[in-house]
């Protein structure tokens, strides 16, 4: 068990690099992908996966918890936010997620995982606006156990569904633009040149009260579901994203290729993907 909390507080990884767990259709497989992009010096996304699978035909249902944060607050601050957010969720998940999957012999009430993960998120926000006062970060983190994912949301990292070749945004931008266009003031192209775009109204360690969006969603079997930071969605055209995570049958290899899309687009800005895919 200690081996297993040292794992999951370890520093999230800025470089792309991490294969697929399992190749097995029967399991929940992935891929992350971590680039500093063509004109950033340095990366200030972080990211965080891990999945449980077991091999017997009567285990508990696969686990997995995925986590892509976008620092915020200049070079230092934004690094040391992303990392201590993805770190704190992911000790905090270890302790009062996992670990009790692991001891309760498949009893587990799943119902507590959604507030489980929000009071992951409530402790990151604590973390950050006590040891990086002057940084902040957005947050899009993933638990899945069996066919439900279990989503929390801040800022404008988002989360994509992809089934039957159609990709669907899971979540809402906390972003100034985003709610110019809901007010209708703005047009979605409008918003993608506004000077403005990148300012945000939600963050972890802005306020002492961080307000969450939380969704709980099933996932078809052969479902992708994509984590992101805007340095990909705000680049890489959606018919581009779909098309990549729909039909690459590597989790890795569609990572590989969409940053690899958005760094043909200029790379303005760090990119960082998580790609789940289903059982089949």
């Amino acid at each position: 068990m200690e081996f297993l909390r040292r794992l999951l507080s370890r520093t999230p990884a800025h470089a792309p690099a991490v294969t697929s767990v399992s190749h097995a259709t029967r399991h929940l497989r992935y891929g992350q992908i971590s680039d500093v992009g063509r004109v950033r010096e340095t990366n200030q996304d972080a990211c965080f996966a891990f999945v449980s699978c077991e091999a017997s035909r009567r285990a508990a249902p696969d686990f997995g918890l995925f986590i892509v944060a976008d620092g915020m607050g200049g070079h230092e601050h934004g690094e040391k936010a992303s990392g201590l957010t993805a770190r704190v969720i992911a000790d905090y998940m270890a302790d009062h997620a996992f670990l009790p999957m692991l001891s309760r012999n498949g009893h587990y009430e799943v119902e507590t995982l959604a507030e489980t993960l929000n009071d992951a998120i409530r402790a990151a926000n604590a973390a950050v606006s006590d040891r990086v006062p002057n940084g902040g970060t957005t947050l899009t983190a993933a638990a899945i156990y069996g066919a439900w994912a279990y989503l929390t949301h801040v800022g404008d990292s988002r989360a994509y569904l992809v089934a039957d070749a159609a990709m669907a945004q899971l979540t809402r931008d906390h972003s100034l633009v985003q709610r110019l266009i809901e007010l209708k003031q703005l047009t979605p192209e409008q918003a993608a040149e506004h000077p403005h775009r990148n300012v945000l109204y939600r963050a972890v360690g802005q306020t002492d009260h961080i307000e969450l969006d939380s969704s709980v969603v099933h996932l078809p079997p052969a479902a992708r579901l994509l984590l992101c930071s805007d340095g990909l969605w705000s680049v890489v055209p959606e018919a581009t994203i779909t098309e990549i995570v729909a039909t690459v049958s590597d989790p890795q290899q569609a990572c590989v290729a969409l940053a690899q899309e958005a760094n043909a687009g200029g790379g303005p800005d760090n990119i960082t993907a998580v790609v789940i895919h289903m059982p089949g």
